[in-house]
């Protein structure tokens, strides 16, 4: 007969699976400490014995690393995305600038579409929350707040569409930006009539997510990014056209 006993399964697998799960579902982030040996095995109901036995899966399973005098992170999981020669060819080449948009254009779309439908009221109620914030940072002078919120804002989407594979990958996209590998972000909110439209379109993802109108959602997302290629655009072409007008200069000067 095809029947085998049934093997209680020990606790620290119990533990791992728990973990994994947090992370995969990125309720846990990349560089996040975990909670103390003591409160951990607390929390979880299990001896600290099984807990260490299931940390240390963790850490061979490349999830979690131990930093001495600091305690147990989890692992930079997302680092490994984009190799390093990789990421300096994005940074040094415009066109794939461009592209970076065009497939945040595809992939958000998307997820503004899947969050709409398929968000709980708690991930709308986030993502309102994190559009609340935008406003207030939106009347100070310095934009970084409302830069650092505007990405925040994005991925609570990413996070509503419930797809762990789009949401591991943004987020590495993300990290990407953050780190200026594309394009330097406060570019975007240097001038005040830039940050007005910006908020605007926040406003208008965020009302259509609220009213679960997917469609809108998706073209208030999509008409979000074509705003930014094309001041992306005007940028670069601005900067150019400023550094053949300065070598006219200089040269009119030697004459």
């Amino acid at each position: 007969m095809p029947f085998e006993r049934i093997q209680p399964e020990k606790l620290s697998n119990s533990v791992v699976k728990q973990i994994e799960q947090l992370i995969l579902r990125g309720i846990l982030r990349p560089g996040e400490r975990l909670p103390s040996e003591r409160d951990l095995s607390e929390k979880l109901g299990v001896s600290r014995p099984s807990l260490r036995d299931a940390v240390g899966e963790l850490q061979r399973n490349g999830l979690l690393i131990s930093r001495a005098n600091s305690g147990i992170f989890v692992a930079d999981v997302l680092g490994s995305a984009f190799s390093p020669a990789l990421q300096r060819l994005f940074s040094t080449h415009e066109e794939a600038v461009f592209d970076y948009i065009a497939f945040r254009r595809d992939m958000e779309g998307l997820a503004a579409e899947r969050a709409a439908r398929l968000g709980s009221d708690t991930d709308l109620q986030l993502i309102n929350s994190i559009f609340e914030k935008m406003a207030s940072a939106h009347a100070k002078r310095d934009p970084s707040d409302e830069a650092r919120l505007d990405a925040d804002f994005h991925l609570s989407i990413i996070e509503a569409s419930h797809n762990v594979v789009m949401l591991h990958m943004m987020r590495s996209m993300y990290e990407l930006l953050r780190a200026g590998v594309f394009y330097n972000r406060k570019i975007m909110f240097q001038q005040r009539t830039t940050r007005e439209a910006l908020l605007d379109q926040h406003r208008a993802i965020n009302t259509a997510l609220l009213a679960r109108e997917g469609a809108e959602a998706r073209r208030a997302v999509e008409a979000h990014l074509d705003f930014i290629a094309q001041a992306l655009s005007d940028h670069l072409k601005a900067e150019k056209n400023e550094s053949i007008a300065r070598k006219r200069l200089a040269h009119e000067q030697a004459r």
